[in-house]
């Protein structure tokens, strides 16, 4: 059994059915927003699906597939899967378990604007791994924030594919673009629709909740270098040293783009280590 349910239907550019702002701010590790959208998503799946149709199985939650750094998928997952563990315990069902969908390819491209043919040539030579044995038995529920043309969902159900998996599949997103008139681009209205600079994500990583994640490592190591040493130097060695150890973790130090600002980052930090030694703390 394969299903599909989205929270949201977009269509249309003007009323998404949700804060465009704080969609942007969530893409970009807003740890509030997370919770808000998790928790949401939950809530509905559970009021239109579980409670009609209830799983019995052992139920495993995967979240997008990455490599070492994790998606704003995976905090909103976290939500997800607290507020679901909450209904299946409630109704003394097993509480979920979780998986990760390994991914091999790492590319700069800003997927958000491409359209569908051009999502698959990127994403297409992509492998994805998860642990099939783990997973014998067990429902199935890959989440994700939003679904535009289905390449990310073709790539896993190739993967279901390949490993030969059985499983009862639930494919989740917070929304979906359902009007097919409407430019697979406009998810980067969304994604851009509150950080329209590096200088708007001052106050998301200063919070508490702060996730990190793929997007806004890409953003930084991208970004115009004069204005990025003007942002870098506002930032405090913890969020500096997180930045350059994830940008390491998913091989950004081999993409050329990133060299420039990746190099400085090393730099202030082996400066900041310097002065540490020499004058103690």
């Amino acid at each position: 059994m394969n299903a599909t349910y989205s929270l949201h239907h977009i269509n249309d550019t003007e009323n998404f059915g949700f804060n465009a702002d704080d969609y942007s701010r969530f893409k970009f590790g807003d740890g509030r927003v997370s919770k808000l959208f998790g928790t949401a998503l939950a809530d509905g799946f559970i009021g239109q699906r579980l409670a009609v149709n209830p799983i019995r199985q052992q139920v495993v939650v995967i979240s997008s597939p990455y490599s070492f750094i994790p998606t704003a998928t995976f905090a909103m997952k976290n939500w997800f899967v607290y507020r679901l563990n909450h209904w299946l315990a409630q109704h003394h069902f097993p509480v979920a378990q979780e998986a990760k969908v390994h991914r091999t390819i790492t590319y700069k491209e800003d997927y958000g604007e491409l359209d569908a043919e051009q999502r698959m040539k990127l994403i297409g030579n992509d492998q994805f791994h998860i642990d099939k044995d783990f997973l014998a038995g067990k429902t199935l529920i890959f989440l994700d924030d939003i679904r535009i043309t289905g390449s990310h969902e073709r790539m896993i159900m190739k993967m279901v594919g390949e490993y030969g998996l059985i499983n009862d599949i639930y494919m989740l997103y917070f929304a979906e673009l359902v009007n097919k008139n409407i430019h697979p681009n406009v998810e980067n209205q969304l994604n851009y629709h509150h950080v329209k600079s590096i200088f708007h994500l001052k106050d998301i990583i200063k919070a508490a909740d702060f996730c990190i994640n793929t997007r806004i490592v890409k953003y930084i190591l991208n970004y115009d270098f004069d204005s990025f040493c003007v942002f870098i130097q506002e930032q405090n060695n913890t969020f500096t040293e997180q930045l350059y150890n994830m940008a390491l973790g998913n091989g950004y130090h081999t993409i050329e783009a990133y060299s420039k600002n990746l190099n400085h980052i090393k730099k202030r930090l082996l400066l900041d280590n310097y002065k540490l030694i020499e004058y103690g703390n």
